[in-house]
């Protein structure tokens, strides 16, 4: 088979002849891609062979292009910096640019502490994102993997090797009552709270939660008036009765926590619990294949401002 068949598929072709065309020289051209002078003589024996063209000739103790490589010098470094772009480290994203929906599964009380603050952040540094808040009504896992889902912001209580986690903040639980109500007279009591009415949240139905098995501790067990699918019905529930419900506030000497706004936009009453329960761990999982991307590391980050500073602040 004739030389001249030879495929040129080598993108270490290009860089050498770029490096030749700039230097005209061997010596330096092997310098510039840290080769030695020998490899570089290899390298453009091989590129006249395959271009046919001696491309640089010997004039004086000088080396001057030929008219084919002086045609040749523009097109090489273009595709140089192409092949930089392409292979290599991604280069950082201005959120002014980008044009993306993100999809973030959360819970109601989630994505209502969360969409004004992100909202703002948008506004301000990313107009043209566009959220979708879903419920929390996939699979984590697989819906991350699948791309269904771009981010899961909430209590992150599955295991897959896979995906990518982070704990953003950690809240306590608080009895919500709404102002005027019995247990806002007085000491509030594990007993006094046991017997006052309660609504649980529960996507499954569930009458039970840590609240009882602290209660239960103390042989005590709470009355259960109504069960409802989310917190924002929850809370409503309570701002118009005497039922009691939980709602996530900030552990003692923390910035308060945007969890907590509706509760007082609704104007409920916060009353420490005399209970010790488990603290409450806020995190966001992605598929790992996002890690890098700069429209995702910005989503990633504004949940983070949002969810860590008071009232979404970009601080």
């Amino acid at each position: 088979m004739s030389s001249s068949a030879e495929p040129v598929i080598d993108a270490n072709l290009a860089v050498a002849l770029d490096a030749l065309l700039t230097e005209q020289s061997v010596t330096r051209a092997a310098a510039r891609l840290r080769t030695s002078p020998a490899a570089m003589s290899r390298t453009l024996a091989r590129l006249r062979r395959i271009l046919q063209d001696p491309l640089l000739v010997r004039a004086g103790q000088a080396m001057v292009p030929t008219p084919r490589a002086e045609a040749l010098r523009e097109e090489t470094a273009a595709l140089v910096r192409r092949l930089g772009a392409l292979l290599g480290p991604g280069a950082g994203v201005d959120p002014a640019v980008l044009r993306a929906t993100f999809t973030l599964q959360a819970a109601d009380s989630v994505g209502a502490a969360l969409a004004p603050g992100m909202l703002r952040l948008a506004r301000q540094e990313a107009p043209g994102i566009a959220l979708r808040f879903r419920a929390e009504e996939l699979e984590a896992g697989p819906a991350l993997r699948e791309g269904r889902i771009d981010l899961e912001i909430g209590s992150i209580d599955h295991v897959d090797p896979e995906t990518r986690t982070e704990e953003l903040v950690t809240l306590r639980m608080a009895a919500a009552v709404r102002v005027g109500h019995p247990l806002t007279e007085g000491a509030l009591t594990p007993e006094r709270l046991a017997a006052a009415e309660h609504v649980v949240v529960s996507r499954r139905g569930r009458f039970t939660g840590p609240l009882d098995a602290a209660l239960a501790e103390r042989n005590l067990r709470r009355r259960v008036a109504v069960v409802l699918p989310g917190h924002l019905a929850a809370m409503a529930l309570a701002a118009g009765s005497d039922t009691v419900c939980l709602v996530p506030t900030a552990l003692p000497g923390d910035a308060p926590s945007p969890l907590t706004d509706l509760a007082g936009t609704l104007g409920l009453h916060l009353l420490d619990i005399p209970l010790p329960l488990p603290p409450l761990s806020i995190g966001m999982a992605w598929h790992p294949r996002h890690a890098a991307d700069g429209g995702h590391r910005w989503l990633r980050a504004a949940v983070r401002r949002t969810l860590r500073a008071p009232g979404g602040s970009t601080a």
